[in-house]
């Protein structure tokens, strides 16, 4: 990776080259058995294998991306091996949270191909019990990415100050996120107004997940006082907030050739989104009644999909959102500019900025 103190001009080949050594990274520590875990005989149909096959599908490797970018951003220097290690156990963790979100919100998918506990039901088809079997075996897929997560922890060997300051922020990220679900859980099936329940799990499941923890972390292990950490929050907060916004539209208007899911998935699940709660506040009594018919439907078809997205933008929702986005955005590049990191961080923070709010995927 170029210097921090170097002005990058070619950040996405920044970010691809770093997102490549993660890639290498997990590639060689998921494929390396633990010697605890005996192989199945000549199957290949274990968890060992279907939990490197999951991960290392192709993924934006955000989390990981900001954690190293944290690590600049705070100060470190010297050789990058310690927060890889650190950035790629959050690639494991989050591929604990995607397996447990899909088998909760009954998703098909995941980045274009079937979701792990729709896999292992299709991979054990000949079984009575195949759909309770995918999702027993997706629950321990779950589980085991989550144990993997912990053992790459342990490769980056934190020092006893490093441990008071990474591990706190750690354990605070993970209990957000799953809060943040439980959150969601609760308000997912039958369409609500409530915008601000939207909003707060949207803070707890993405933009303090996805975006100020991992650069806290990064920048925790290198050191960082609190201003940095401040500063982090101030850029990452409306990002992250903006790019589940951006997510939101994707998953009502999005094009499943991109996105790698059918963009009723969301609508048929009535996952509580801003901008259906939006979409309901504003709705008159037809439009609202539609929208309790049509939204957490399982068996929604995409017409009653396409008359759910029109009163979406009759209602306004769909510009809101986009207005919310650019608030967002315009915030987050304000921070930025306020934030004391060197140039080469800030140039490529703003780029993911504008890749994760102009997003077709």
């Amino acid at each position: 990776m170029v210097s921090p103190d170097a002005v990058v001009t070619t950040d996405a080949l920044v970010l691809a080259g770093l997102r490549a050594r993660v890639d290498a990274l997990l590639a060689g520590f998921l494929r390396r058995r633990p010697t605890t875990v005996p192989a199945q005989r000549a199957t290949g149909d274990d968890l060992s294998t279907a939990l490197a096959d999951f991960v290392l599908a192709p993924g934006k490797r955000i989390r990981p991306l900001l954690c190293v970018l944290g690590w600049h951003a705070g100060g470190g220097s010297g050789a990058e091996d310690r927060v890889l290690r650190l950035a790629a156990s959050l690639e494991l963790f989050h591929a604990f949270a995607l397996v447990h979100d899909d088998i909760m919100d009954a998703s098909d998918t995941r980045r274009g191909r079937p979701s792990a506990h729709r896999a292992f039901a299709t991979r054990h088809a000949d079984r009575r019990d195949a759909d309770a079997f995918g999702t027993g075996a997706a629950i321990l897929l779950g589980d085991l990415a989550l144990v993997r997560a912990d053992e790459m922890l342990h490769t980056v060997r934190l020092s006893a100050r490093e441990q008071k300051t990474v591990l706190p922020l750690l354990d605070a990220m993970r209990n957000e996120v799953v809060h943040g679900q439980y959150l969601d859980l609760l308000a997912t099936g039958a369409p609500s107004g409530d915008i601000e329940r939207a909003l707060t799990v949207n803070r707890l499941k993405t933009a303090k997940y996805t975006v100020e923890r991992p650069l806290h972390l990064g920048a925790a292990l290198a050191g960082a006082d609190t201003s940095v950490l401040r500063a982090c929050s101030a850029y990452a907060i409306p990002l992250g907030e903006a790019f589940q916004l951006r997510d939101d539209l994707l998953g009502a208007f999005g094009d499943p050739r991109l996105t790698g899911k059918s963009a009723a998935e969301d609508l048929r699940s009535g996952k509580a989104t801003v901008l259906m709660a939006l979409a309901v506040r504003r709705a008159d009594r037809t439009q609202r009644a539609h929208l309790v018919r049509m939204v957490g439907n399982p068996e929604l078809d995409e017409s009653d999909a396409a008359r759910v997205r029109l009163i979406l933008e009759q209602t306004g929702a769909r510009d809101t959102v986009e207005r919310m986005i650019a608030d967002r955005y315009g915030d987050a590049l304000d921070a930025l500019e306020r934030a004391r990191f060197a140039p080469g961080v800030t140039s490529v923070l703003h780029h993911i900025a504008t890749a994760a709010v102009r997003r077709t995927a």
